[in-house]
């Protein structure tokens, strides 16, 4: 049998594939593009149709509303890491939360998660049979191999990427078509706070160094604060818009990387027309597996190694908070953690956690004594390195906890400095 006959043997509607999900399956699905709006649609019609019930369907990264935070009766959401839909559907108590890193991810759905399916979306077949998993590496080459069945929604705007993971059509339990555009998210608007920390951490960014910029609007600050630089290198676990304007501006040639010397090298990427059409067929980028490009190890094989991420608040030893506000969940671990510590073991990485020094419209600080209540700490005050607020610089590394405090109150807001030197010698902790 040829591989059209394969494939049209194979081709169903969403609906068709939907209806071979029974009920008490779990089921998977990748990052962000990734996900399959037909399928996860007609899962969802079925549900409101009581054909289905006690699914759980894991992933992360919700870029828009979908079927799976819509009937909580029929379907357990399971976020990895998540976004505005999973995150407000966690706080209803209508969906679960997997506590893990980034770089865990293949390893734990290999060893630990029954996958009954895999739902992905893909480039159209290319005349060896094969599909390009396009703008998601993450785990997706992992779940080819283990779920006991794959579904596929194949749309021509998912580009097809070089390094990307690929699957025969002899593999596909069954597949669908949708043309639907891919989700645009448009880059962040910048505020003058951002700005202000995106041009303190370029400051610290010298020639050549290789760049993690994470998910925000600080970070595609300091993105667009480093297009006078020269020769610098990629390798990051999200590839954004930020990064592109660096590739193209000339500032980014990774040509001093040691390893993948030229390739600018992500886990996965999402974001405008723009973005998608830089990284279709372009031989300069390689989309790889998180549990490769997050490993810590690889990451500190980069000298100069530069990584950027959002927090929430920061307490005086240093620990960290980026995924709750207190008890309330907001997104997860995610690749933070992996980050920072392969950019301290890096030959002159420096590791940055950035955020604005107030909250709550200026009526709390950040920078606390001690973390909120039930706050989960997602950098531990062991691998703190930087830390930048609108106010300044505190480096933390190799400090005692006097020196740390001393360090964070200088760059909280100034409101709060005499509050926070009153708290610090109530703790007996300046010395």
């Amino acid at each position: 049998m040829d591989y059209t006959a394969q494939y049209n043997s194979k081709k169903m509607t969403p609906e068709d594939v939907a209806g071979l999900i029974e009920s008490g399956w779990s089921c998977v699905t990748d990052a962000a593009a990734s996900i399959p709006p037909a399928i996860i649609e007609a899962v969802g019609r079925r549900c409101e149709a009581g054909q289905l019930r006690q699914l759980h369907f894991h992933g992360l990264l919700d870029l828009k509303p979908s079927a799976l935070f819509a009937y909580p009766a029929a379907i357990t959401p399971v976020s990895w890491f998540s976004g505005k839909i999973a995150k407000a559907a966690v706080n209803r108590g209508e969906a679960d939360v997997m506590p893990c890193y980034y770089r865990d991810m293949p390893a734990l759905y290999r060893d630990y998660i029954d996958v009954d399916a895999f739902l992905t979306v893909v480039s159209p077949m290319d005349e060896e049979g094969y599909f390009s998993a396009g703008v998601t590496g993450s785990y997706t080459g992992t779940l080819f191999q283990k779920a006991k069945r794959v579904f596929l929604e194949v749309n021509p705007n998912m580009p097809r990427t070089v390094t990307a993971p690929k699957i025969h059509i002899s593999q596909v339990t069954a597949l669908c078509e949708n043309a639907s555009p891919l989700p645009i998210v448009p880059p962040s608007e910048l505020d003058e706070v951002s700005r202000t920390i995106g041009g303190y951490i370029a400051e610290e960014v010298p020639n050549g160094a290789t760049l993690q910029l994470g998910i925000g609007t600080i970070p595609e600050a300091v993105g667009l604060a480093l297009k006078d630089k020269h020769d610098l290198g990629i390798h990051t676990e999200l590839l954004p818009d930020s990064m592109i304007e660096l590739i193209e501006s000339g500032a980014v040639t990774n040509m001093r990387k040691p390893i993948h010397t030229g390739k600018t090298v992500c886990t996965f990427t999402f974001g405008s027309e723009r973005l998608y059409k830089f990284v279709a067929d372009n031989p300069e980028v390689e989309i790889l597996p998180v549990d490769y490009v997050n490993d810590p190890a690889v990451i500190a094989r980069h000298p100069d190694f530069i990584s950027v991420n959002g927090g929430l608040e920061v307490d005086f030893y240093g620990q960290v908070c980026a995924e709750c506000l207190g008890t309330k969940h907001v997104s997860g671990t995610g690749g933070q953690s992996d980050y920072v510590r392969g950019a301290t073991q890096s030959a002159g990485g420096k590791s940055f956690i950035a955020f604005p020094s107030t909250a709550a419209g200026g009526t709390v600080s950040r920078i606390r004594p001690t973390l909120n209540p039930g706050a989960l700490v997602s950098t531990s005050k062991n691998d703190v390195d930087w830390i930048a607020t609108e106010y300044g610089l505190a480096k933390l590394r190799g400090k005692t906890l006097s020196q740390r405090t001393k360090a964070l109150i200088a760059i909280a807001h100034p409101k709060f400095r005499e509050e926070l030197t009153a708290q610090a010698k109530a703790m007996n902790i300046l010395i």
